[in-house]
C-alpha cells in the first residue's frame, strides 16, 4: 500500500513538472507580442532585438545561480522564485505597453524581460530535478515530459491568445504574467521528492546470471591507480551495489546495512543512489551501451579545466553559432511575417498579421517539441545500434538550418513562411535534445551542470551578434517617422541576415563532420590501447 502512494505521488508529481515547465518555455513566445510592442512603444527593430536578447540573457546567465539554488535549498524555491519572477517580468511588460511610447525606458524594459528569462531557468530547474530524483532508475523517460513541455510552452499560450484575443498583445502579456504564475504557485503544492520506499530487493537467480556477466575489463597500472584515487561516494556505491549479490550467493543472510545517504531534494542529480539494487538498470547492463557513456560515470572535467580540453572549444563554437542561427529566426519570425504582408497584400489588418505570427510562434514550438525527442531517442539508437557517434545528431541538426537559412533567403511568399518557422523549429529541437548528453560525455556527469553553465555563454555572444545584425539590416531597409518605422519591401528587409547565417550554419555542417572524424579516431585509439592493456595484464 505505501509503495502504490509513493508511486502514485512519483506520478503525480512528473505531471506538476510537465505543467511548470509550460511556463518555462514562453520567452521563445517573444515573436507572438514583439512586433506589436516594438510599433506600440516606437521602437527600431534593432531595439527590439536587444529586448529580445535579454530574454535569452537571462535564460543563459541565470542557469548556474539558480542551479546552485535548487541542489542547496531543493526544487520547491526554485518553481517560486521562477513564478514570481515570470509574473512580476510579463505583468511590468503589460503595464508598459499600456503607458504607450516613453512610459518606461528602453533599459527598464530589458531588465523585466531578463527576470522573464531567469525566471524561466529557475523554475525548469526544480521541475527537472524533481523528475529526475523520483526515477533514478528511468530518468531520460520522467525528464522528457518537462523537457518537451518546455519546447510546447509557446505553442500553449499562444494559441489561447489567439482563440481569446487575437488583435490584443496587452491581454496577452497578461495572460503570459497570470498564466506563469499560476501554472507554478498551483504545480508547486504536488511537487515533491519521494524517498525509496525499500533499500534491498532480493535478487533472483536470473537477475544473479544477468549480474554475473556485467562488464568486467581487465585493469591496467593506470586503471587502478584511477580507481584507488576514486572519490569516496563512487566507491561506497559499487560496495553497496555488489554487497547483496554476494550475500545471496553465499545463502548467508540478505541483510545489507542502510545507505549513508539518503536520497532527498538536495541530492545531486549526477550521484547514482547508494541504495540501487543490483537488478536496477545499470550502465553496465546492455553490452550495446556506449563504452564513452560508461567512461563518463568516470571523468570529471570542469571548471579551469575546460580550457585544456580541445572538446570544449569544439561543442561551444557548435552551441554557439546554431543556437544564435536558430535564436535569430525565433525572436524575428514576427517581423517576417510583418514584413512579407505588408508587401504582398498591403490590405492586411493588424490583426490578420498578428494571427499569422502567432501560428509561426506555435510552428516554432511545436516542432521543437518533435526535434527534442526525436533527437534523444534517436541519438541513443545511434550510439547503442548502429555504433556510431551523437555528433550525427549535430550534423543534421546543422543541415537542417542549412536549409531553413535557404527558405528565409528565398521564400517572399508569407502563405509558405511556415516552411521557414517549422524547419528551424526542427533543427533547434535536434540541437537542445542531444547536446547535454555530448557534453557529459565529453567531460564528465559529475560536473555537468557547471559544464553546461560554461557551454551556454556561448549561445549569449553569438545570439546577440545574429540578433543585433538581423535588427540593423531591417532598420537599414525601413522608414518612417515619428518613430514608427515600417519597411515595405517584402523579402529584402532582411534577406542578406539570412544568407550571413547560413554561412554560420555551413560552418557548423563542417565542424560536425570534423567532430565525427575526431570522435571515432579517439574512439580507435582507445580500444587500440585497451587491447594492449588486456596483453600487458
Amino acid at each position: 500500500m505505501l509503495e502504490r502512494t509513493h508511486l502514485l505521488t512519483r506520478v503525480v508529481s512528473v505531471i506538476a513538472a510537465t505543467f511548470i515547465s509550460l511556463a518555462c518555455g514562453t520567452n521563445y513566445a517573444y515573436s507572438a507580442w514583439g512586433p506589436q510592442f516594438a510599433e506600440r512603444m516606437r521602437l527600431s527593430s534593432t531595439q527590439s532585438n536587444l529586448i529580445g536578447t535579454f530574454g535569452n540573457l537571462g535564460m543563459y546567465v541565470g542557469g548556474i545561480p539558480v542551479g546552485i539554488l535548487v541542489d542547496s535549498k531543493g526544487p520547491k524555491p526554485g518553481v517560486v522564485l521562477g513564478g514570481s519572477l515570470l509574473g512580476s517580468g510579463y505583468f511590468a511588460l503589460h503595464r508598459a505597453y499600456e503607458g504607450g511610447p516613453g512610459s518606461i525606458a528602453l533599459p527598464w524594459l530589458c531588465f523585466f524581460i531578463f527576470l522573464t528569462g531567469v525566471g524561466g531557468v529557475s523554475a525548469f530547474s526544480g521541475s527537472i530535478k524533481t523528475s529526475a530524483l523520483n526515477w533514478p532508475t528511468h530518468r531520460g523517460t520522467s525528464t522528457a515530459f518537462p523537457l518537451s513541455s518546455f519546447g510546447l510552452g509557446a505553442f500553449f499560450f499562444a494559441f489561447i491568445s489567439n482563440v481569446a484575443f487575437p488583435d490584443n498583445a496587452s491581454s496577452f502579456l497578461l495572460l503570459l504574467s497570470l498564466g506563469c504564475l499560476l501554472l507554478c504557485y498551483l504545480s508547486v503544492a504536488f511537487l515533491r521528492v519521494v524517498p525509496p520506499t525499500q533499500l534491498y530487493t532480493p535478487v533472483t537467480i536470473n537477475e544473479d546470471r544477468r549480474t554475473s556477466n556485467l562488464l568486467h575489463r581487465t585493469k591496467s597500472k593506470e586503471d587502478k591507480a584511477h580507481n584507488h584515487n576514486e572519490e569516496p561516494d563512487t566507491r561506497s556505491t559499487d560496495l553497496h551495489a555488489s554487497r547483496p549479490l554476494r550475500h545471496h550467493l553465499d545463502g548467508s543472510s540478505a541483510s545489507v546495512k542502510p545507505p549513508d545517504k539518503v536520497l532527498d531534494e538536495t541530492s545531486s542529480l549526477m550521484s547514482r543512489s547508494s541504495n540501487s539494487t543490483p537488478g536496477d538498470a545499470t550502465y553496465a547492463d546492455d553490452h550495446t551501451e556506449s563504452r564513452a557513456h560508461h567512461d563518463s560515470h568516470h571523468l570529471d572535467i570542469r571548471g579551469l579545466a575546460l580550457l585544456k580540453q580541445l572538446e570544449f572549444y569544439q561543442l561551444w563554437l557548435l552551441l554557439g553559432t546554431l543556437t544564435g542561427v536558430g535564436l535569430m529566426t525565433i525572436n524575428n519570425i514576427g517581423n517576417d511575417a510583418r514584413a512579407l504582408w505588408n508587401y504582398y497584400d498591403d490590405s492586411a489588418s493588424p490583426v490578420f498579421i498578428q494571427k499569422r505570427q502567432l501560428r509561426h510562434v506555435m510552428l516554432l514550438s511545436v516542432f521543437s517539441c518533435v526535434g527534442r525527442l526525436s533527437s534523444g531517442i534517436g541519438s541513443d539508437l545511434i550510439v547503442t545500434k548502429l555504433h556510431g557517434s551523437r555528433f550525427w545528431c549535430l550534423f543534421l541538426s546543422s543541415s537542417i538550418f542549412c536549409v531553413a537559412q535557404i527558405c528565409g533567403a528565398t521564400i517572399g511568399n508569407p502563405h509558405y513562411l511556415g516552411f521557414v518557422s517549422g524547419i528551424t523549429g526542427l533543427a533547434y529541437g535536434f540541437l537542445y535534445g542531444v547536446f547535454p548528453s555530448l557534453v557529459a560525455q565529453a567531460f564528465g556527469v559529475n560536473g555537468l551542470s557547471q559544464n553546461w553553465g560554461a557551454m551556454t555563454l556561448a549561445p549569449i555572444i553569438f545570439g546577440n551578434i545574429f540578433n543585433l545584425l538581423y535588427g540593423h539590416i531591417y532598420d537599414h531597409h525601413s522608414y518612417g517617422h515619428d518613430g514608427q518605422m515600417t519597411c515595405p519591401e517584402g523579402l529584402e528587409c532582411y534577406k542578406r541576415a539570412y544568407w550571413l547565417t547560413l554561412g554560420g550554419s555551413c560552418l557548423a555542417v563542417g565542424l560536425s563532420l570534423w567532430s565525427i572524424r575526431y570522435a571515432n579516431r579517439k574512439q580507435s585509439r582507445t580500444r587500440h590501447f585497451e587491447r594492449d592493456d588486456g596483453r600487458d595484464a
